[in-house]
């Protein structure tokens, strides 16, 4: 049972990373393989347009055919039994290295044919993970939409694999110290609150998602 975590968080030990280990944790716990992978330490860029993945017969139909730092990871990932994407929200979407990614990883399996049917060799149970600076009210009133950036994102993770479950974490704090950084628009105080009594909260709301994939897991391999 092997799952992988997606970091595209830039900055190491900080807000996503941290829900990544803790997810990573309930997934441990629960009796998977888990391996994270931080996006941003990798040389790699998004689709090439080559179309070797679509051409009929070729040597990489079905499977991304452009080599570079992240050819091994599309291969072991579309093997895997879990995967979770971990992402900050800049701009109301997901960070470039993991927008590359999963646009290199779905669109090899999204056929161009009639129907445009799926050739994932498995389908992997998912997880959306964000991190944002802003409240959960903000994010509710303007990028949970149909039609916005994340929910296309999930979409086509859930038309290669399976419908991803979302966890986040919000309000985030941002820095070690506030007084260093033109960043009068916030009330330290309050983020330092949130970071003490609900960002936990949101820690362990990673760890049970992490669980409950394994969970999910296990239970359709018994079912196989």
């Amino acid at each position: 049972m092997k799952i992988y975590i997606f970091d595209g968080g830039p900055r190491k030990g900080w807000n996503t990373a941290q829900m990544c280990g803790s997810f990573a944790r309930g997934a441990s716990e629960a009796g998977a393989e888990v391996e994270t992978v931080r996006l941003y330490d990798l040389d790699f860029n998004g689709c090439r347009s080559c179309f070797a993945c679509k051409l009929k017969g070729g040597p990489s139909f079905g499977r991304c055919g452009w080599r570079d730092g992240a050819t091994d990871l599309l291969a072991a990932a579309s093997q895997a039994d879990g995967l979770a994407f971990a992402s900050p929200v800049y701009l109301g979407t997901i960070t470039p290295p993991l927008h590359a990614f999963i646009e290199r990883l779905t669109f090899q399996f999204i056929s161009y044919g009639k129907g445009y049917p799926v050739l994932s060799p498995k389908k992997p149970e998912t997880a959306m993970i964000y991190t944002m600076n802003t409240s959960e009210r903000y994010f509710d009133e303007h990028y949970e939409c149909a039609d916005g950036p994340l929910a296309f994102f999930e979409n086509f993770i859930g038309r290669a694999f399976t419908k991803p479950e979302r966890v986040c974490a919000f309000n985030t704090y941002q820095f070690t110290d506030y007084s260093k950084y033109d960043a009068g628009g916030w009330d330290e105080t309050e983020k330092a609150e949130w970071k003490k009594n609900e960002f936990p909260k949101e820690l362990r709301a990673a760890y049970d998602a992490g669980a409950r994939m394994a969970e999910k897991i296990k239970a359709k391999q018994q079912s196989a």
